[in-house]
């Protein structure tokens, strides 16, 4: 296939295209470097099948060129990261709504398969857990910009479903559950980066609020499976699909688990999150998947442990 990502030199876009590539697909990357990096896909340079721009996906003369050239888009193009959101309130909405309405418009003119890269932000305050596609979301006040991530992708699957049933645009929506693995950053806010970063520097490991908020963790290349098997799934279509893991572990935990895997003596420290972000700000208790839908339609099963994730970053930042 001839495949386009928007957002292509980020953390999760980088690890697809490389996947992709070992397929013996063709790859066009398009990305900005806002938030993604030309380090990510340096070592793609120069292999049969693999192209990149530097452009946004708001130069629509050339995103309605790469679209036409494929046969499949991945629309990763986004603005993310909590501290991203909560300082750059409107590039989060402007990047994230339009970016996905240019896409949608000229994937559509020729029918051409999106894959919609959104989130497990989009259920809110919800204590429904697990998070079942079909469950609701509880969202927060508008004042409260941390919010204002989580509805500009609800948004996003608002407009993609929209396409699929009017215009019968094949779409497939992904909400990724916290992505983790080499390449990650921990500069817009993504946390085990920031442990791990902390952890062998030597300096404090800054866990916002009291640390009993729950998370699951699920490694890059779990996620870049179900993407090769969902663009070949075609009960996948049309659908709101979790990709993830459901080992929970709470954010104190996970300090305590990389201080002890870097053995590091660095110090745990708990900052309000009123001083981490903003005044008000509000979080997410638990963050775990429901994952009956994806493996009932391709048979997924993550196969990396939250250990296994560790020792790979962990890895990748003493090398780096």
């Amino acid at each position: 296939m001839r495949v386009l990502i928007t957002g292509g030199a980020g953390f999760i876009g980088s690890h697809l295209s490389e996947a992709l590539l070992d397929e013996g697909h063709q790859v066009q990357v398009l990305d900005n470097l806002s938030t993604g990096s030309i380090d990510n896909i340096a070592h793609l340079k120069g292999r049969t099948g693999f192209e990149y721009f530097i452009d946004s996906v708001n130069n629509e003369p050339l995103l309605a060129e790469l679209i036409d050239r494929s046969d499949v888009v991945f629309h990763l193009a986004a603005a993310v990261g909590v501290k991203l959101i909560v300082e750059q309130p409107v590039y989060t909405i402007e990047t994230n709504v339009h970016g996905t309405e240019v896409v949608l418009k000229h994937a559509n003119k020729k029918k051409k398969l999106v894959i919609i890269a959104s989130t497990s932000e989009v259920y809110g305050k919800s204590d429904d857990v697990p998070f079942r596609e079909d469950s609701d979301l509880v969202m927060g006040p508008t004042p409260k910009h941390r919010w204002a991530y989580a509805c500009s992708k609800a948004i996003d699957e608002f407009l993609a479903l929209a396409y699929w049933k009017e215009r019968k645009l094949p779409i497939i929506i992904v909400r990724f559950f916290n992505t983790v693995g080499p390449r990650q950053t921990g500069q817009y806010g993504m946390v085990i980066p920031n442990f791990v970063r902390q952890a062998l520097a030597g300096e404090p490991i800054t866990v916002f609020g009291d640390g009993t908020q729950r998370r699951a963790f699920t490694h890059v290349a779990d996620v870049v499976g179900a993407l090769l098997k969902l663009i070949v799934e075609p009960k996948a279509v049309g659908q709101v699909i979790n990709v993830g893991n459901t080992q929970e572990t709470s954010i104190l935990a996970l300090a305590e688990q990389v201080r002890t895997l870097t053995g590091s003596k660095s110090p745990i420290k708990l900052i309000p999150y009123d001083q981490a972000y903003e005044s008000g700000f509000e979080d997410m208790p638990r963050r775990v998947p429901s994952l009956a839908k994806i493996e009932g339609l391709i048979g997924y099963r993550p196969r990396h442990t939250l250990d296994d994730i560790l020792e790979q970053v962990i890895d990748y930042f003493r090398r780096k």
